[in-house]
């Protein structure tokens, strides 16, 4: 900074700029040196006398009250200088300095200003801080959800309190259930529901419309024009929204809160479809909504849009899958002779969905019944159709009566065709076979037997009358898909009434900690149940002991409560292998249904049997095994110790046999034929009628 004299030579080039502005001046008020930020304040150019800041300089020595120019100044309280382009806090300081050709010394002013921000210019910083955030916190926050519910509430809670006082968004009632809303002509066609709301605290809205309600019909007009092109409605007046929404005034605090003096309402809008609205409402902020704030809330409410679109495309997908995999289930609750049965099936939490987890309760011949669990691996539609093709599989298998180990060899066999590795072109749920895991398990009521298999499945629980659950020991086979390895059948006792659990290694081991911790807690679970519940209620009670909120794992648990049938119920004989016997096996028949007042089936019973024990005699040898079970039907059963499969044949007329088995069909309701350990048993059913029946 350089000096000149008042009136003499041209002023100095402007100071350096920095944040506070200075200018130096004389004892008259002369600028002598200046900041180019002073300039932005000041119309006052170097070697002019700077008016507004004349009320600042002290008096003149004669008017002084004891300072002297060089001492410490006077100043003279008030307002800011006026004449200021803004305002400025101001700061006086005394200067020495000497002139070239003088050397008296002469007092000069420093006058160092700092802009202040006016109160409008502080708010507009704030608001522009409030944009920033909330722009920023939707990028991170929004669309990380794919429940539509989640999203809704995400999102008003993002929107308040830092945007709004308070925040509604209402969502057209298909798209809560993952159906595409329907294109509206007018704003009196859309039905909204209120889904999510958030408010300031302090801000009361007793009187809107509450969450889960549906929001009544609003009339088409021009107000709400906009919003049905996709366009957001800003309204600085609330006054103006009051009378131009076309309500019933009854009926307009629902719609519009108290208190609030500006609103901005802005469709959620994605793919072409209004899938529906939020609306945010200031009251405690002062400031009014304006247009960069409604341009910055479309903005927000198109990342949203998008967001609540691809949820509700997700809901859809899981509705379908799940119901798609419920339909492929049996009825919850079975009723068979040899037990009552209850299943029950629950996807996984979040985003997994549905899986491949099944349960089956199958009846057999000999009022046996079949007991099935199994996991596919993977999740979603593919693994939702795995699980029906293995599940089929394991029904066709069934029919053909074979024993566990047997049974799940040969859909081992037929998970490798499935899969069918060495085929490029496979389908997903092709793939999705291999690895699955299967419980077979068959339960006897006649011998109280239960003989079961498993392939990589976790072993049944059995929890016996009066008694602490036990986990069956069971030899281990590998998963299905693996081939070559034999699946080693276990039996063990089952005692009347006690309760047989099967289930899916979701069950145990959702938690995310050790397996054995989750076959623990089911333990716990089941000893803890009240087994005169109905078995609904006690599989409930044992998701809800053993699961958590949201599992990770799909889950299938099957409950069956054994029965068995009582000794008079049963009657068997042993033959010797001699063809005049015959003619005694069928007095025996005949006696025993006697016994049970079934003499109506008797002449039936009584063919069917000599024909069975005939060809047992003359075409396997003895001992042949002669048994009567009695319950919702008659089952004849005929063992011998061969291992030939019997094979229906449409004899000749010119042929003098072969015509038994063909008899045998005709008569009885169903007959079927099952290997046994010593041989085969051929057995056939006939409805009992009347009060047994």
């Amino acid at each position: 900074m350089r000096e000149t004299e008042h009136g003499g030579r041209p002023g100095p080039a402007p100071m350096s700029a920095s944040g506070t502005a200075a200018v130096v001046l004389d004892d008259a008020g002369v600028v002598l040196a200046c900041s180019e930020a002073a300039e932005k304040l000041l119309d006052c150019p170097p070697g002019r006398v700077c008016a507004p800041l004349l009320p600042l300089l002290p008096l003149p020595p004669d008017e002084a009250t004891g300072a002297a120019p060089g001492g410490r100044p006077v100043t003279r309280p008030g307002a800011d200088p006026p004449g200021l382009r803004s305002g400025a806090a101001f700061e006086l300081v005394p200067l020495t300095a000497r002139a070239a050709d003088d050397s008296v010394p002469r007092a000069r002013w420093l006058v160092l200003l700092t802009p202040v921000a006016s109160t409008a210019d502080t708010a507009e910083r704030d608001a522009e801080r409030r944009r920033a955030a909330l722009a920023q916190a939707a990028a991170a926050t929004i669309g990380a959800s794919l429940d539509v519910t989640g999203m809704a509430e995400t999102l008003v809670n993002l929107l308040v309190p830092d945007f709004a006082d308070l925040a509604t968004v209402d969502l057209a009632e298909p798209v809560l259930v993952g159906d595409e809303p329907p294109h509206f002509a007018a704003s009196g066609d859309v039905r909204l529901r209120r889904t999510a709301a958030a408010q300031s605290p302090g801000i009361s809205a007793e009187d809107l419309l509450p969450v889960g309600e549906a929001v009544p019909p609003v009339p088409d007009s021009e107000l709400m024009g906009p919003l049905m092109e996709g366009r957001p409605v800003l309204v600085s007046d609330v006054s103006v929204l009051r009378t131009g929404l076309g309500v019933d005034p009854a009926s307009l605090p629902l719609f519009v809160p108290g208190g609030a003096h500006s609103s901005v309402a802005v469709p959620l809008y994605a793919r072409g479809l209004v899938l529906g609205c939020v609306t945010v409402w200031r009251s405690q902020l002062p400031s009014a909504f304006g247009e960069e704030d409604a341009a910055l809330l479309l903005d927000v409410v198109s990342r949203a849009a998008i967001g609540v679109d691809n949820a509700r495309r997700y809901t859809k997908e899981h509705r379908s899958a799940v119901a798609l995999q419920r339909s492929l289930l049996p009825t919850s609750a079975v009723n068979t002779p040899a037990a009552d049965a209850a299943g029950i099936y629950q996807p996984a939490g979040g985003v997994v969905g549905v899986g491949g987890d099944w349960f089956d309760v199958i009846p057999l011949p000999s009022l046996r019944v079949a007991f099935v669990v199994g996991d596919v691996v993977g999740h979603g539609l593919d693994a939702t159709a795995a699980m029906a093709r293995l599940r089929t599989a394991v029904q066709t298998l069934a029919d053909l009566d074979l024993d566990p180990g047997e049974l799940l060899t040969h859909l081992d066999d037929l998970v490798l065709g499935f899969s069918d590795e060495h085929t490029s072109g496979a389908s997903p749920s092709e793939r999705a076979v291999l690895g699955a895991t299967c419980l077979y398990a068959v339960y006897d009521p006649v011998t109280r037997v239960c003989a079961a298999a498993t392939a990589g499945h976790p072993p049944p629980a059995l929890l016996p009358p009066g008694g602490e659950p036990v986990f069956v020991g069971m030899a281990p086979g590998p998963p299905l898909g693996v081939g070559g390895v034999p699946f080693e059948v276990t039996e063990f006792a089952v005692s009347p009434g006690s309760l047989l659990a099967l289930f899916t290694n979701g069950l145990v081991g959702s938690r995310g900690g050790d397996i054995e911790e989750g076959l623990e807690l089911l333990r716990a679970s089941l000893a803890g149940a009240d087994r005169s519940r109905p078995l609904e209620e006690i599989s409930q009670g044992v998701f809800d002991g053993v699961l958590p909120e949201e599992p990770a794992d799909d889950v299938a648990l099957l409950l069956a409560r054994t029965h068995a049938l009582p000794p008079d119920q049963v009657a068997q004989w042993e033959l010797e292998a001699d063809l005049s016997l015959v003619a005694h096996a069928r007095e025996l028949v005949v006696r025993q249904l006697s016994d049970w007042e079934l003499d109506e089936l008797g002449f039936v019973t009584e063919l069917v049997a000599s024909e069975l024990v005939t060809n047992a005699i003359r075409y396997a040898g003895g001992p042949v095994g002669l048994r009567l079970i009695r319950d919702r039907v008659l089952v004849c059963e005929v063992s011998d110790p061969s291992s030939t499969q019997p094979r229906l044949r449409r004899a000749r007329e010119t042929d003098e046999g072969g015509r038994g088995l063909f008899l045998v069909a005709q008569l009885a309701d169903r007959w079927g034929s099952r290997f046994t350990g010593t041989g085969k048993t051929i057995w056939t059913e006939q409805a009992i009628g009347g009060p047994q029946g």
